[in-house]
């Protein structure tokens, strides 16, 4: 059996407490330049993928603009189709949402961008699930988990069904044919029921590579069977190896329930990496990065979710609050948190009173000690790239896509220190040797 090829991608989210927006070396996240300069760097070290994350409206808390998140929200897929004209090989992932999305409208706008990148587009697919996101459309409102994978399953079978209406022979081969498309190559697409409804003459063929390669971000039971039914790639949150072995088992498990081989899936967790010099020196900047993310505001706000109270008057390193939590549980169309945190608060906080008591914390310092972490891979360069290997050489993983904490210095860093670590243990490619974002994944064709 060959070598497993360790695929890589960089998910730049734009939103959320990952990056340490204080940091004066943090690009300008609004401007074409900071884009160019990390995908040609990137590309530089031979990705497979630049993914863009996107949030429809600046999140909120308590009704207030949460101002620690990083400023600006472009819109991805013009983002990307800049970035095609100033790329040549490395893919460009959408994250667009099927909740508050129409999917006649969509399919168009990726498959454009599939053309205009010539077979290099992906489409990671999100169901958003919160009301703030809602009350910018027209339709307003949210669905509830279940029904958002359900609308999510049949607005990826309708663009799909859309990508593959044009026959490969619709366009006429030259000038002299009786007219441009082959009669009957090219099929309307219909669909009819209370999550999806359209009727629709799709307007573009498909792509070197067919349609956009389908991401699927998702760790609930819904996620994962919608990633088993249509998606070319999962993204999740389990890195920590023995979770990622487990992820990786039940995964295959839905793929051969399909009835889709184990090669038709590529499964990249996403993944911070903090580098250092020596093991202590990266030990030393993970620890500042975790009190930088936790920083004394966010710390702030995180108690102020489950009080549901202002609680900007609190010293964050002074003691808990001394006032009791709002009544009831989390509104679950509002909140930030993961649906695990939304139920149970009070447990919580007087838990949460319990340990703060018994070690001295601060507020600061309990949110410290309590706020999910996500896996960080902390180590030289030579330290990470050893785990990696046992990843990729066991099949825990395909990949990762790397979170970066601080742009551009945190990407340079990898493609300067650590790709060339993998290159020389053999399980990363050292030249790019196809040109489309399917087959750098070495997916099968469709």
């Amino acid at each position: 059996m060959s070598q497993p090829r360790l695929h890589l991608g960089v998910f730049y989210t734009g939103v959320g407490q990952q990056y340490v927006w204080q940091d004066p070396g943090n690009a300008d996240h609004t401007t074409i330049d900071t884009f160019v300069e990390i995908a040609r760097t990137l590309e530089r070290g031979l990705f497979d993928a630049f993914f863009l994350g996107e949030g429809l409206r600046v999140r909120e808390n308590r009704g207030r603009v949460l101002a620690t998140d990083v400023a600006g929200r472009p819109d991805a897929l013009t983002q990307l189709a800049a970035l095609a004209g100033a790329t040549t090989h490395i893919g460009l992932v959408a994250t667009q949402n099927t909740t508050y999305n129409f999917p006649a409208d969509l399919a168009r706008r990726l498959s454009t961008l599939d053309l205009l990148s010539d077979g290099r587009a992906g489409w990671n697919i999100v169901t958003t699930d919160n009301a703030w996101t809602g009350a910018n459309f027209r339709r307003g409102g949210w669905l509830e988990h279940d029904r958002r994978y359900e609308r999510a399953t049949e607005f990826v079978e309708a663009a799909k069904a859309i990508w593959s209406s044009w026959s490969d022979d619709a366009i006429a081969p030259d000038p002299t044919a009786a007219a441009w498309s082959t009669p009957g190559s090219i099929r309307a697409v219909e669909r009819h029921t209370d999550l999806v409804d359209l009727t629709v003459v799709p307007t573009l063929p498909r792509s070197r590579q067919s349609r956009p390669v389908l991401f699927q971000a998702g760790d609930s039971p819904g996620g994962r069977d919608l990633a088993a039914r249509h998606a070319d790639v999962v993204f999740s949150a389990n890195t920590e190896y023995e979770k990622a072995v487990a992820y990786a088992t039940d995964l295959r498990r839905r793929l051969a329930a399909h009835g889709r081989s184990p090669d038709s899936l590529r499964i990249l967790p996403g993944a911070t990496v903090v580098l250092g010099a020596t093991a202590a020196e990266a030990a030393d900047r993970a620890d500042w990065l975790r009190r930088e993310q936790i920083n004394p505001q966010r710390a702030i706000g995180y108690l102020e979710q489950y009080w549901g109270k202002d609680l900007s008057a609190y010293d964050p390193d002074g003691p808990l609050p001394d006032i009791a939590p709002a009544e009831g549980e989390l509104d679950p169309s509002r909140g930030t948190l993961s649906i695990a945190h939304r139920t149970g608060k009070h447990d919580r906080i007087r838990e949460w009173r319990q340990l703060a008591a018994d070690k001295n914390l601060s507020i600061r310092e309990l949110v410290l000690a309590v706020h999910p972490r996500e896996h960080t891979f902390i180590g030289t360069p030579t330290q990470i790239a050893d785990q990696w290997t046992h990843y990729i050489t066991t099949r825990a993983v395909d990949g990762f896509n790397i979170s970066p904490y601080n742009v551009p210095a945190t990407i340079t860093d990898v493609v300067d220190l650590l790709v060339p670590q993998l290159q020389d243990r053999g399980i990363y490619r050292t030249h790019y040797d196809t040109d489309t974002l399917r087959d750098h994944l070495d997916l099968p064709p469709l």
